[in-house]
């Protein structure tokens, strides 16, 4: 799409609107202040179809408050059987990069959304936009500036006190023409000068007050060279893609509400096509960070280890730690809309991804920090093939084997030698059962002898009780996982926890800042850790419950003979239990 396309006509100037047609009868999304007015709009005939946008800027990599905004913008034109364009407005080449706009294409795909053959940029209309900036300049609309960009925002005034007119302002609009045309030929130094809109000094928003549209700007741009050494600031630009587009319903977040004023004075200034613009809560979530200059100080400073970080909020260290696009989608869905900002907890998220990975993963056993223990009266060559059901919550997913042998590995934590009150797993004299396999009984430790660490724990089996049953009907209090010591797969496993301490990262101590409160146990590497030997040739990316432990995903780390593994989330589900309390559908 190029700047000269035709600009699409209003619902009034189009034949009488077809709302169901437009998809408004069937619409799927629920109800909520956006798509009642858009509902509205279509029963009044304002627009008779919906055609949204996802605006990113390719600076930085997205977050989960993009995810929010992507299922919104393509979700309201699947709802009403409209169309959704992605497009980049890309307005200023020193932070832009092809390596956003790549990331970005994949993150949506993968969230499973698809703009089909409508993928624009904003520097597709540079030349029109600049056409339209001289027919400001013509109707004295918009003047060239000489002012510093310390002098403009010190003429711009304050919240309580009026700006001040630039000695500038009162060009003639036939000396303007020759500046803003001698800007573009690049006759004058970065900075020097500026093209801005001739509104009001004194309007209560200061974004009315005489804001700037071009600044000359000597950068290459990631799409269009050298063409051009004057860019479109971004509310120039924003507003004016929307009509170009034909986009009806510009869905955005609260923080632009203020500049809506101006994206409408620009529109009528210009006579063309009025899209509306709508304005919503974005998404703040507990212990963490959505700004992009904060985000990109954790990478640039080694914080993190990249945008790709399992503890970053980006959709790529969220997809990177295992988290499914169904999670994420239905966490979006359930999150709403709202007029106002708040925060939402972050135990929601993972609940959502719970319940998704709890019908998906397979079960699978391993062991993070292994403890030695050894069957006595076990066969010492011995080796049984023990049956597991892959996933309970899906039968169709079918049964594995898994090795059973003399010596077995158990987690650390359960075995005590000497138990606390209402301990009822693994300890001297005590029987337990093993996930998929036999009872089992302590009888006896090898320990240490300078440190008094246990080193290996023995036990008989009972025979009897194969599948975990006993035929006499005995009861035991504990199942623990286990993975059998000669066929285990040593593996790496890191443990992620929130990045922050606190969930709000701003509560600090004065003379601090946000930095403060990052969670210097944020991860933990244990290795080796040891899987079951089903897992040999597991695929990066692919998701499994390690049993008792919490579901984990296969790291993009991982390479032939050394398998790497994130926590994805653990299976404790703080938000059902809040849910619980509070007497709602968790």
């Amino acid at each position: 799409m190029s700047g000269d396309n035709p600009i699409p006509k209003p619902a009034a100037e189009r034949p009488d609107p077809d709302v169901s047609a437009a998809g408004c009868a069937p619409c799927e999304g629920g109800s909520d202040f956006i798509r009642e007015a858009i509902r509205e709009d279509l029963r009044t005939g304002r627009y008779d179809h919906v055609h949204t946008r996802f605006p990113p800027e390719p600076n930085g990599y997205l977050h989960i408050g993009h995810a929010k905004s992507i299922c919104l913008n393509f979700g309201i034109a699947q709802d009403f059987g409209g169309k959704c364009n992605l497009r980049f407005d890309d307005t200023n080449p020193t932070k832009e990069d092809v390596e956003y706009v790549e990331s970005i294409q994949e993150d949506i795909r993968w969230l499973g959304f698809d703009w089909e053959d409508r993928c624009f940029y904003a520097s597709d209309y540079f030349e029109q936009l600049y056409q339209w900036a001289e027919e400001l300049i013509r109707k004295g609309r918009a003047y060239v500036c000489d002012l510093t960009p310390d002098q403009v925002r010190e003429y711009r005034g304050t919240l309580t006190e009026p700006g001040r007119e630039s000695p500038y302002r009162n060009r003639s609009p036939e000396e303007n023409l020759d500046l803003f045309r001698r800007m573009r030929a690049g006759e004058f130094p970065d900075g020097s000068r500026t093209l801005r809109a001739k509104i009001d000094m004194a309007h209560p928003n200061v974004n009315m007050r005489d804001p700037v549209m071009y600044r000359i700007l000597r950068a290459r741009h990631h799409r269009t060279g050298d063409k051009w050494c004057i860019y479109p600031t971004y509310d120039w630009a924003h507003g004016q893609s929307d009509s170009l587009e034909g986009i009806t319903h510009s869905i955005c977040t609260l923080e632009f509400e203020i500049h809506r004023p101006l994206y409408e004075w620009f529109i009528q200034a210009l006579g063309i096509y009025a899209p509306r613009q709508i304005e919503f809560a974005r998404l703040n979530l507990t212990y963490t960070v959505m700004s992009k200059r904060r985000l990109l100080q954790l990478v640039q400073e080694g914080l993190v280890r990249g945008w790709d970080d399992p503890r970053m909020p980006t959709i790529c260290g969220l997809r990177r730690r295992g988290y499914t696009p169904e999670a994420i989608r239905e966490f979006c869905r359930r999150i709403g809309v709202a007029k106002y900002d708040g925060v939402i907890d972050i135990s929601l998220l993972e609940h959502c991804l719970r319940e998704d990975l709890n019908r998906r993963a397979p079960r699978v056993l391993a062991v993070l920090r292994p403890l030695r223990v050894v069957i006595d009266n076990y066969p010492e060559e011995q080796v049984e093939q023990l049956d597991a059901v892959n996933n309970p919550e899906d039968p169709g997913m079918g049964v594995r084997q898994i090795p059973f042998s003399k010596v077995l590995y158990i987690e650390q934590d359960d075995f005590r030698e000497t138990p606390p009150p209402k301990y009822y797993r693994l300890s001297p004299g005590r029987e337990v059962r093993l996930r998929w396999g036999y009872f089992i009984r302590c009888t006896h430790v090898l320990k240490d002898p300078q440190t008094g660490e246990v080193l290996e724990v023995h036990c008989t089996y009972d025979p009897a009780t194969r599948g975990g049953n006993a035929p006499d009907g005995r009861k035991v209090k504990a199942t623990i996982h286990w993975v059998s010591a000669q066929h285990a797969l040593p593996v790496e496993v890191r443990l992620y926890d929130h990045l922050f301490t606190k969930p709000d990262p701003d509560d600090v101590a004065e003379g601090a800042d946000w930095r403060a409160n990052l969670n210097p146990q944020s991860l933990e590497v244990v290795s080796p850790a040891f899987v079951e030997p089903s897992l040999q040739d597991a695929p990066v990316g692919s998701r499994y419950q390690f049993e008792r432990l919490g579901y984990f995903s296969v790291d993009p780390d991982s390479a032939p003979g050394r398998l790497v593994f994130n926590r994805t989330v653990s299976l404790k589900d703080a938000w059902a239990k809040i849910a619980k309390q509070q007497g709602q559908d968790a």
